[in-house]
């Protein structure tokens, strides 16, 4: 009988506890879209550092976005690399691999990270965004998040990794995992600019 009430007691704290990390301690999982990327001011700084082939890393404002912060426990839903030539950035959604641009992407967004890849030079950046250029109209690869890839398919983050792929001659320090989260990509970057949670 003893045993009983305290293994309630323990199923009762478990459970108690999984509700409050899925709800209090859990990142926001709806983004105030009041609060995008709109104003000249921050749009100046993001273009003064932005160069071709960075990767912008993000917090969008659409329910997609919502989504991927809610189920990666991340403050971060979103990953694109940008294309300096066209003023654009190359990102892969559920519509498929496209471009937008850049004032059109930040003001989706409420917080923008600057990374640079570590495989970044100005030569391998072009390399990169040829890469990329050449995926547009393909399609998103909605089994890759769940790590079964579908070849010519791509997601956000795997689009803008897979763009430097012939770069990586030796593996990382940090092993590229079969699920890329758009939290994880300053593993392999150096963040540049932060917009701010």
């Amino acid at each position: 009988m003893q045993m009983g009430h305290i293994s309630g007691k323990v199923t009762s704290f478990l459970l108690a506890s999984v509700f409050c990390l899925l709800t209090g301690c859990a990142v926001q999982p709806v983004a105030n879209p009041d609060t995008t990327i709109k104003d000249a001011e921050r749009i100046s700084e993001i273009r003064l550092i932005l160069k071709n082939g960075d990767w912008l890393v993000t917090r969008g404002i659409l329910n997609t976005d919502n989504f991927v912060a809610t189920m990666t426990n991340a403050p971060l839903s979103h990953a694109a690399i940008y294309d300096a030539e066209k003023d654009v950035v190359i990102e892969a959604t559920g519509e498929g691999v496209h471009t937008t641009q850049l004032d059109t992407f930040l003001a989706k967004s409420q917080r923008a990270l600057i990374i640079r890849p570590v495989w970044w030079t100005p030569d391998n950046a072009v390399k990169a965004i040829e890469s990329a250029r050449n995926w547009v109209g393909k399609g998103y690869n909605y089994t890759g998040l769940i790590g079964i890839n579908t070849p010519g398919r791509y997601y956000c983050t795997q689009l803008a990794l897979r763009a430097y792929e012939p770069f990586m001659e030796e593996a990382p320090d940090n092993p590229i995992p079969p699920v890329i989260k758009p939290g994880q990509m300053y593993y392999w970057g150096r963040i540049l600019y932060d917009s701010g949670p």
